[in-house]
Parts: C-alpha cells; structure tokens; sequence
C-alpha cells in the first residue's frame, strides 16, 4: 500500500518570507556596491564620500546607492576632471557594473537562507 503524506503550504507567506529576503539581499547589494564606491569617489575633504547611502525598497525590491551634494552628479559624469591615483568619475557606475555578481550572490544567498 502506498505511503500517503500531506503537505500545506501557506503561499501567502511564503511569498512574504521571500520578498523579505529579496528585500534584505537587495540591501545588502547595495551596501556592497556603496563600499566598493566609497574606494573610488573622488576625495578632497570627504565630504562627497560621507554622503553616500545605501537604501531598499521592499515594496518595489529596488535597490539604491547615492551621494548627496551639489557637485556629486558632475563629479560622477565629468570625464574632464582629474582625480588622485584610484579615484575616479563614473565612480558609482563602475562600482556597479563590477559587482554584478557578488550583488546577485548576496541576493541568493539571502532567498536560500529563507527556503530553509
């Protein structure tokens, strides 16, 4: 005879469980990156560095990573200026699109952690 089991899963739940983690490694990303981008902003006082943020959505899962100043987006976007040995435009960007993966492992790390 045929083993039985029952299994009930509460999907509403569930899915709450994985937004929240989604939400969690999304932040975590982020932190990442702004760590990665604090090694690469343009320094004079650190005042730009001091700035930046790291910020979740959970609702939407979207991610943010800025810098607050008045010369922070011409400091990102001008390709002009000069800057110290490792400082750099395009700071955040570049930081960015060199952390794709260790973004998407922090999220995935976050989502098993949660199917546990």
């Amino acid at each position: 005879m045929a083993q039985r089991f029952r299994l009930d899963v509460n999907g509403a739940a569930v899915e709450r469980e994985l937004r929240s983690a989604a939400a969690r490694g999304a932040f975590l990303g982020a932190e990442h990156v702004l760590g990665v981008s604090n090694n690469r902003v343009p320094l004079d006082e650190g005042y730009l560095q001091s700035t930046g943020t790291a910020s979740v959505d959970e609702g939407a899962l979207q991610a943010a990573v800025s810098y607050d100043g008045p010369y922070a987006v011409p400091q990102h976007e001008r390709l002009d200026y000069r800057h110290p040995p490792g400082r750099e435009a395009k700071y955040l960007e570049n930081s960015l699109n060199e952390s794709r993966t260790e973004v998407r492992d922090l999220i995935a790390a976050q989502l098993r952690r949660a199917l546990r």
